[in-house]
This record gives C-alpha cells, structure tokens and sequence, in this order.
C-alpha cells in the first residue's frame, strides 16, 4: 500500500467534508459530493471512514488534536486554577476564531443524534475539554480559587456556553459579512469575569428552601 497516497486521500476527504458540512450542513452533505470535491471515490471514504458520521468524527478528531499540547503546556504552567481557566479558555476560543469551518461544525453539528435511539454523540475532544474543565474547577476548590461547594459539573457547563455564545456571534458575523464583533482582548476581558465571578460565590450553602415557602 502507497502510504503516501493513502494519507493524502484521507487527508483530501478530510478537507472535503470539512468545507462542504460547513457550507451546506451534514444532512444535506452527500457522501458522493464529497468524494467529487476530494477527487477520490467513495468507496475511498467508506474504506477510510465508514460513511459520513464517521468522516465529522474524524474531522473533530482531527480538529481537537494540535490543541491537545498548547491546552497541556498551559494547564501545566498555571500557578492555579484560575489562571489555567483562563488559558484554556482563550486557547479554544482563539483556534475556533481563526477557523470558521470548525467553528460552524463545532456549534450545529458537534451534538448529533444516532437514528431512532436518539443517542446524543459528541465528540471525543469535547468532551476531553468538558471534563478538563470540571477538573479545573475541581482543583480550584482545593487551591482555594473556587468556593468548595462550588459544582464543577455546572461551572464547566457555564463556561463551555460563554465560549459556544462567543464562537456563536463569530460565525455569525462572518457569514453576514460583518465586521468581527469583539476584540481578542475583550473575549479575554469576559472570561475573567466570568472566572472572577465564580470565585465571588459565596461559600456557604444556602439554605434549601420548599417550593410555596416564603422568602
């Protein structure tokens, strides 16, 4: 087997699918456009890939990857949780800025349903980013970044839909040919806050209250 050609067929599939489940959406993407617009077959991209689902799992996979490292460096050099937040943040949200396709791919097409049984599949990256963040969140409430009963599950969720809503707002502005709707620094400027306001938690739990109660 031709290593070489093997590899650039893939990588030509990638590319494909990438755009065009961008541009038209997954559902009306067929299997056949994209092995035109990769000049292969498709029995190429079953070969490689299965068939389309397998192809946008491959191409998060694929897009989740050089973040791996960059996201590693900086939660290894954080002196907290905080910072590493921070980091991490700004790093996803700064590589989905400079590649739309993903972006879009990201927001419409990153939670899809598996047929009848209606299985929620998300990709592998998300979900690693997910769970590192809830792991930060975790090592914040024993750094004392964070409040300990702060929950990590429902602070990385809140965090996660500051990055979607901003990526959001990107991708839109671009498809409408609009100017890019808010500097780097300004993105950086509300997940501080964000972070900051976390931290502002206070740290004794409420008292429950039932429902019909007074307040």
């Amino acid at each position: 087997m031709d290593l070489e050609n093997t590899q650039s067929s893939r990588s030509r599939l990638l590319h494909a699918a990438k755009l065009l489940f961008a541009r038209n959406g997954f559902e009306q993407t067929s299997t056949a456009a994209i092995a035109r617009e990769a000049g292969t077959s498709e029995s190429q991209l079953v070969r490689y890939f299965r068939g389309k689902a397998g192809l946008l799992e491959a191409i998060f996979d694929d897009g989740w990857a050089p973040l791996n490292g960059h996201i590693q460096q900086a939660v290894g050099a954080a002196p907290s949780a905080r910072e590493a937040l921070l980091g991490v943040l700004a790093i996803v949200s700064e590589a989905f800025a400079s590649d739309h396709a993903m972006a879009f791919l990201f927001l419409f097409e990153g939670r899809r349903t598996r047929g009848d049984s209606h299985e929620v599949l998300l990709s592998k990256g998300f979900q690693n980013f997910s769970t590192l963040l809830q792991t930060l969140v975790r090592r914040g409430t024993l750094d004392g970044t964070f409040p300990s009963k702060l929950h990590p599950a429902s602070a990385a969720a809140a965090l996660i839909g500051a990055v979607e809503g901003m990526i959001r707002e990107m991708v839109i502005a671009e498809r409408s040919s609009k100017e890019k709707p808010f500097l780097d620094d300004q993105v950086r400027t509300i997940f501080t806050a964000i972070v900051d306001g976390l931290a502002q938690i206070p740290r004794t739990e409420p008292v429950n209250r039932r429902a019909g109660e007074g307040a």
